[in-house]
């Protein structure tokens, strides 16, 4: 009998967790006070690079976005995209041109050629904005979320348009870890659950039972505590918040023979030694998920 009241008590967990989640439950609104607009300066010089920290420098100074594309931003750059004729709708989907890259024929190797590419999905249940056939809109609550779903050339596109770019992995790991040390994380040598957004970090928008692992805001990991939850400041040595955590970002080198992109940073959805500075992801440029965005560098 034992037994039999254990398995029903198991099998009752089971199909509550397998109930169907509600995508449009309301999210917790926190200003966090970090800029989504603010650029840091990443000066010229040396630092330390990847896991074996590689002396490296680089000869000029950059400008790095504080924090990554927010859906506000990205809803403004797809309203005056789609008004101008720099994107479309096309079905489910908003797609752009993209020039295309050298192909060599490489084994893996996948033909990027001059086409129109998606951006974002417009019927994802992930995707954070709306659509009337007219206008773009953002999800009330999201507005200051990173934007994800997006493709490398969605990415891409965003920061061409204003006349900026993607950072490369260089630049993107110096203004990461800085000049003055090997730390694998933006913060320094150690990490805890209150530094960032990463798998069973237990921030407050994991723990919402009806979603399991969202984003949290952008600079949301900046010492200040939210309804009781107590954040760490985990800024990088520059100023840049969110370099480890919440989302992968995209890089922008594009590699001979190889038509893959870099991604780094790790993501909500990722265990925390996914979150080191040297970490590197990939996937085709055309691939977007709930857990992966960008910023621009300059």
């Amino acid at each position: 009998m034992k037994r039999i009241v254990l398995t029903l008590s198991l099998l009752i967990v089971f199909l509550a967790a397998c109930a169907p989640v509600d995508l449009d439950a309301p999210v917790p609104v926190y200003d966090t006070g970090v800029d989504p607009n603010a650029w840091a300066l990443i000066p010229a010089g040396p630092f330390l690079q990847g896991q074996f920290a590689k002396p490296a420098s680089i000869d000029y100074d950059y400008g790095m976005m504080v924090t990554p594309v927010t859906v506000a931003q990205y809803v403004d750059f797809l309203n005056a995209a789609l008004a101008d004729g720099s994107v479309k709708v096309d079905g489910d989907y908003i797609v752009g041109f993209y020039p295309g890259d050298e192909f060599r024929g490489a084994k893996h190797e996948l033909e990027i050629s001059a086409n129109d590419y998606v951006f974002v999905p417009t019927n994802d249940p992930a995707s954070r904005f709306t659509f009337d056939g007219q206008k773009f809109g953002v999800r009330s609550g999201w507005e200051n979320h990173p934007m994800t779903n997006v493709s490398w050339f969605g990415a891409w596109t965003y920061c061409g348009y204003y006349y900026w770019r993607l950072p490369t992995e260089l630049e993107w790991e110096k203004a990461a870890r800085g000049s003055g040390d090997d730390r694998p994380f933006p913060w320094g040598y150690d990490i805890a659950r209150n530094n960032a957004n990463f798998y069973a970090s237990r921030d407050p928008f994991e723990a919402m039972s009806t979603f399991g692992s969202r984003t949290t805001p952008v600079g949301f990991y900046n010492g200040q505590t939210h309804d009781g939850y107590v954040t760490l400041d985990s800024a990088s040595p520059y100023g840049l918040y969110d370099m480890a955590g919440d989302i992968w970002q995209w890089v922008g080198d594009v590699i001979p023979n190889f038509s893959d992109r870099f991604m780094h940073g790790g993501s909500k959805d990722t265990y925390e030694m996914d979150l080191r500075i040297w970490v590197r992801n990939s996937a085709p440029p055309m691939y977007y998920s709930p857990g992966v965005g960008f910023r621009c560098a300059r």
